[in-house]
This record gives C-alpha cells, structure tokens and sequence, in this order.
C-alpha cells in the first residue's frame, strides 16, 4: 500500500529527521539542519528549565518556519513529563517524537491542534497500540540504532511495520550515506531518522575528545551497555567502560524487576545514567561514557553540520536519479 512520505507529510525537501540526541542536539545543530532541506528533532531533557526549553523553541522559530520537533520522554523516568507537554503544546512545535511509555496523552492533546506525533517502537505489538490511539507516524527503533536501540534488523522492522500497520514509517538505525537511505526508502519507509554521522559536527558542544572518538573508533567498538538507564544502550568500548562493564548489577537487576520499587528505581537509575553521561560529554576525563551507534564507522572527520547534511542529501539524490534514469 502506497503511503505519504516523510518529505510531504512534513513539507521539507528530504525525507530526513536529525534525530534527537541527548545532551548533543542543540539549537545550532536543528537551525543548520533545517536550512540544508531535512528536518531536526531535540530532547526536552536537553534544557534543565521550562524557561530554557521555552528560549531554545522561541530561538529556532525566530529564525526560520521550517518545521521541527522535540522528543519527550512520558514514562515515570521523566518526572518533568507534564510540564514539558504542557510548553510543547502551548509553543505549538510541529511534530513531538514520544519515546519509552504511553503516548495516548500526547495524541490527545495534539490532534486538535495539528501537531504531529511521531512514536518510538521497536516491535509490531507495540506498533499496532500507537496506531490505534491515533499517532501520525511510527519511528522504527532497529538494532543498529545508537542509544537505546531494538532488536529487530532495519529491513526485517520496515517490513514487518509497513505490511501490518497502515501508519508512515520512519526508520532509525544504521543510516550513514544517500544510499542506504534509498534502501530504507525501497524497503518501504516513508524517511529515516538519522543521528550519529552527525555527533561529531562543529555546533555539537560536546567535548573534542568525544567528537575525535567518533573519528577514531568504528563500529567494531560499539557495544550494548544496560549501566546507564536500566534500558539497553549503546555506547563506545573505551576503556573506562570496559572496566565498568555493560551489564546491569545484582541491585540494578533487583530494583528493576521489583513490582513495588521499579518505578522508583527506574527514574533512581535513569537520573544517574544521565548524570555520568553528561559529565562526560562536556568534561573528558578517564570516565567517559560516550553514546553512538554502528553508523560510527562512516565518521572520517569532524565537520560543519550543514556539510554532513549536504553530503548525505546529494548521495541520496543521486542513488534516486539512478534509478528513475
């Protein structure tokens, strides 16, 4: 069955999201973004305040009416959940990607008002739920994704979604070139969402030792961790989190499996995942815990955003002019 692609549901030139990356994307990234023809999505986690989040959405709107979105996390990991719903709303951002819980709220809320909810979901159960509350497009999570990342191969996901679900899919995982983008696009998903080609950009203000471990590491030292917010989560295999380890403690595992304690110990777990992340995204020291995905082979150097967008847009073009030649 034929459906709309992301390009036309959205109204941009490429059927591209920069996806949004925690404590990476920022408002250089998505305005750079968003001149170059794609469209870019950021955390609301990114911004401690709702008066911060409200100056980063009131700063990209200021300087273009390009369309863009902000992902909101709406399980009980996320204690800033509502008011977070509450400013996207009252801004009016043109999509939200919810991630990790329920999103019928959400829907609820941004149906009357045109705003498009995207949902992460790694499996068809999961997928066939979202489209029943009324979701606009399904974001599929594969196993090649960075960060949290799903099990599914990203051929074997489309497929599964595009023939038993009637929503637009957009894939998330393993996308680093023009090409591979087409494939996604021949599998049958509506787009794709895009995000490790682009941690090691010249806006990210991120540490350069993290973006020089874009460039120096490969795919071969991307590994699944479950340290850092109970959920799995790809991370590079430096040496500290070699000596850390990747799997979850005997007191992780209980907290996480306890019926009574699990909320509590999911938000305990997901806050200080996040605080050892954060620290070392912005300070290199010998502790860093540095989030990527596999695509991390096809960074060769650190570059302006617009380049990599640029790069990646033009090589999808012509893989699409080679076929209808």
């Amino acid at each position: 069955m034929s459906r709309i692609t992301l390009d036309k549901l959205l109204g941009i030139r490429y059927p591209v999201i920069v996806a949004p990356m925690f404590l990476i994307s920022n408002t250089k990234m998505i305005k750079a973004a968003l001149d170059n023809g794609v469209t870019a999505a950021f955390p609301a986690l990114n911004y401690r305040t709702d008066q911060e989040l409200r100056a980063a959405i009131q700063e990209i709107k200021s300087s273009t009416d390009k369309p863009f979105g902000v992902n909101l996390i709406v399980n009980k990991s996320n204690p800033k959940y509502k008011g977070q719903l509450d400013t996207l709303v009252e801004m009016k951002v043109d999509f939200i990607i919810t991630s990790l819980g329920n999103p019928r709220e959400v829907i609820e809320r941004c149906r009357p008002l045109g705003i498009k909810v995207f949902c992460d979901v790694v499996d068809l159960t999961y997928a066939k739920k979202v489209e029943q509350l009324g979701a606009d497009a399904l974001i599929a999570v594969n196993n090649r994704a960075g960060g949290h990342a799903g099990k599914l191969a990203p051929e074997e996901l489309v497929k599964l979604l595009t023939e038993n679900c009637t929503l637009p899919v957009i894939s998330a995982g393993g996308i680093a070139h023009g090409k591979d983008l087409k494939q996604s696009m021949d599998w049958g998903a509506a787009g794709a969402s895009i995000g490790t080609i682009f941690i090691a950009c010249h806006e990210a203000d991120i540490s350069p030792e993290y973006k020089q471990a874009m460039v120096d590491y490969g795919e071969k030292d991307i590994v699944m961790t479950t340290k850092l917010s109970g959920s799995a989560l790809t991370v590079i295999n430096t040496p500290y989190v070699q000596q850390l380890g990747t799997k979850a403690n005997w007191l992780e595992r209980i907290l996480n499996n306890n019926k009574t304690l699990k909320k509590y110990a999911k938000m305990i777990i997901a806050y200080r995942g996040m605080k050892q992340v954060e620290k070392a995204a912005f300070g290199a020291t010998y502790k860093t815990v540095w989030c990527a995905g596999p695509a991390i082979e096809h960074v060769k150097s650190i570059r302006p955003m617009g380049e990599i967008v640029k790069a990646l847009t033009t090589e999808f073009e012509l893989a699409r002019n080679l076929v209808e030649a």
